[in-house]
């Protein structure tokens, strides 16, 4: 009987010691209650981890767990929704935990995932939670009944900010998994198809019948097919191709070369106006990684009547879009997620044409802003940053931003300016760039009040032109005029996109440097 009595006292102290444990660990997340709470209720319970790391994959297991629940639940709401609205609504955010599901995997499994890419993936884990919440809001069905379940009973997101606070900064390691600036998981084939200034085509698409299909959707339907994840070149010849495209996660390495911006057009016009959410009922999505597009223009015709009318989405991590165009009005170009790099590219709109919480490069390219809606302003940006930990932002380098023909003619008649703060940590860089008159001499708008106005992270570097001038500028606490060369080059392409480990691959030309 003392014995029973010793061993059970003997594992209540053990138990004690590891509960204790996991506090301590979990009081360094910013929301250590869900961590405690969750972790001691996880397969990995009454576990006691030795070092941050080994805790950092719990916590991310952690998290897995509960977004696989919330999948589950989420499958069996469809039922519930009464309308259209909820509905499509509710079928963004199925896909959104679909994909949380993939990024958390892909940080838990990828043998040769640097910490960067680690971050990343996280931080797109939590974009894809907080873009479910905002699918419902958008389309005016906030207070749907079933939107608490939706998007906060599983405490996902509370547990992916926890994930990615646990960052390690020492990123030594990241230098041992390239080779010759590449990633070492690119195998010598396709460093040899990748590097060619001719990429080999696969397939055809011409609208005259004289190439494999008639139409993009059936090419990639075929290209679906394929064995392997090598890169795929579809060829799009010449001609306005009214279709909307879905490249999802298993289609990697997807190329899209068209013969040139101004004459392979892809285009929609689905619009909030008109029903349809960010997400999934875009013109174009694509979230495989490694896409690249040349040569092509994503174009939207909704027209600025119809407010937020995107024409393309990506959440595609490793990304390049080279010579492409992008046209629209309110909310143009979607760079939801991931790393992504844009070189050459025209890009138009009105309200907050550029936007999303990717980690983005502009470089080289030509940026206008069209005419907008009475009593509207032009915004270049709304960056969508939510957590200090996420390392994402926007950066335009070595670019032009200009006023279109449409807007030039009544110039006085509206302002336009360089962004305004989506969410609570938005980041958005200037670098170098040439500003003509049409930009405001504050530079940047509010979005609600004094929301965000100290926490987020709006620089100006060495840009030029007439409307470059700092002196007006806005006095919040985030904005800043960046004089040193030492903070201004943490938003290269090389080391805010890791892009001389990547973009190499791509035979696309870049400026590694600011």
């Amino acid at each position: 009987m003392k014995l029973f009595i010793f061993c059970i006292s003997l594992l209540s102290i053990l138990s004690l010691s590891v509960s204790s444990s996991l506090n301590s660990w979990c009081n360094q997340t910013p929301n250590p209650k869900q961590c405690n709470y969750f972790m001691s209720h996880s397969r990995h319970r009454g576990f006691e981890p030795k070092s941050r790391s080994e805790f950092r994959k719990l916590a991310v297991e952690s998290a897995l767990d509960r977004a696989l629940n919330a999948e589950t639940q989420t499958k069996g709401l469809g039922s519930k929704c009464r309308t259209e609205q909820e509905k499509a609504a509710w079928a963004d955010c199925l896909k959104l935990y679909q994909d949380t599901v993939y990024q958390l995997n892909q940080t838990l499994s990828n043998k040769f995932g640097t910490e960067f890419d680690k971050q990343t993936w996280l931080s797109s884990a939590l974009t894809n939670f907080e873009t479910c919440r905002a699918g419902f809001i958008e389309l005016g069905v906030s207070k749907f009944s079933l939107l608490p379940v939706l998007t906060s009973n599983n405490n996902v997101s509370e547990l992916i900010r926890n994930t990615l606070a646990l960052k390690n900064n020492d990123t030594t390691s990241e230098k041992k998994t390239y080779k010759d600036g590449l990633p070492t998981w690119v195998s010598p084939s396709d460093r040899k198809l990748l590097q060619s200034s001719t990429p080999a085509v696969n397939l055809v698409v011409a609208q005259d019948g004289s190439g494999n299909y008639k139409t993009i959707k059936a090419a990639l339907d075929a290209a679906a097919k394929r064995s392997g994840t090598s890169r795929f070149v579809i060829r799009i010849k010449s001609g306005t191709y009214k279709e909307n495209l879905e490249i999802g996660n298993k289609m990697k390495n997807i190329m899209l070369l068209g013969d040139s911006m101004r004459t392979t057009i892809i285009t929609g016009s689905r619009s909030v106006g008109g029903g349809s959410t960010y997400h999934l009922q875009l013109c174009n999505s694509v979230t495989g990684e490694g896409f690249i597009a040349r040569g092509i223009t994503f174009r939207n015709t909704a027209g600025p009547q119809n407010h937020q009318a995107v024409a393309l989405r990506s959440g595609s991590d490793l990304s390049v879009f080279y010579r492409c165009g992008f046209d629209g009005y309110q909310d143009t170009l979607y760079v939801h997620s991931q790393r992504q790099f844009y070189k050459e590219c025209y890009i138009y709109g009105t309200v907050d044409f550029i936007f999303g919480n990717a980690a983005v490069v502009f470089q080289n390219c030509m940026i206008y802003a069209r005419k907008p809606m009475d009593k509207q302003k032009n915004m270049v940006t709304a960056q969508g940053r939510d957590d200090p930990n996420q390392n994402t932002g926007i950066v335009i380098h070595n670019s032009r931003i200009m006023a279109s023909a449409d807007l030039k003619p009544v110039l006085s008649s509206f302002k336009t300016f360089l962004g305004r703060p989506w969410k609570k940590y938005s980041r958005t860089v200037y670098i170098k760039n040439y500003m003509e008159t049409l930009v405001d001499p504050a530079g940047w708008f509010e979005w609600d009040g004094n929301f965000a106005l100290d926490t987020l992270y709006y620089g100006e570097y060495q840009n030029s032109g007439p409307g470059s001038s700092t002196s007006g500028r806005v006095k919040w606490g985030g904005y800043r005029v960046i004089t040193s060369q030492t903070e201004a080059s943490k938003f290269s392409v090389a080391n805010f996109i890791a892009g001389k480990s990547w973009l190499p691959a791509t035979n696309v030309p870049f400026t590694s440097t600011i």
